[in-house]
């Protein structure tokens, strides 16, 4: 089996969810090859050979980041001291393209190619979450969603990620498989 996991980080937050769903899946199936891969370098050929297809973002605005989400939330973190390492990855975030507009250039696939979505999010009464419009615009482009739309929480507008958060991540990973 191959996973390929798709991301889109501000914070770091979301990749290291990704990475705790790779993990995941290789604990429920150690022969599986998993790529866990950013947004950026997620070409048509990486997602191609997938036989599950896990797309991942933050949650900015109630729902997926936009370009102006994602260069606001940017600015707001290079402001911040000792947030050097978490700056540096929202500016490469913000200069690559976001998950919106990854889905315009994502294939059309066949029946029977399976996905899954999920987010980060903060833990508010309507707060929204990018997991459902993931798993829409997975279902839009034929894949057969495997798993409830699945979202993870951090602590404030940029985490860390809430305690047990990446041992959920594991276990929701082994649970695709």
């Amino acid at each position: 089996m191959h996973t390929v996991i798709v991301y889109e980080s501000m914070y770091g937050n979301t990749r290291e969810i990704a990475e705790a769903i790779a993990e995941g899946v290789h604990q429920a199936d150690p022969a599986a090859a998993v790529d866990c891969i950013p947004v950026a370098e997620a070409n048509a050929d990486a997602t191609r050979s997938a036989d599950l297809l896990v797309v991942g973002g933050p949650t900015h605005m109630h729902g997926m980041s936009s370009g102006l989400s994602r260069r606001m939330a940017a600015s707001a973190e290079g402001h911040k001291e000792g947030h050097e390492e978490a700056a540096a990855e929202a500016r490469e975030t913000v200069e690559g393209p976001g998950l919106r507009a990854w889905f315009h250039h994502l294939p059309t696939t066949e029946t029977g190619t399976y996905a899954a979505a999920f987010d980060t999010r903060v833990d508010m009464p309507r707060s929204g979450g990018a997991a459902s419009g993931i798993a829409h615009r997975l279902s839009h482009h034929h894949y057969d969603v495997v798993a409830e739309p699945e979202g993870f929480i951090v602590e404030g507008s940029d985490g860390p990620l809430r305690a047990g958060e990446l041992d959920r991540a594991r276990a929701w990973g082994a649970g695709l498989v």
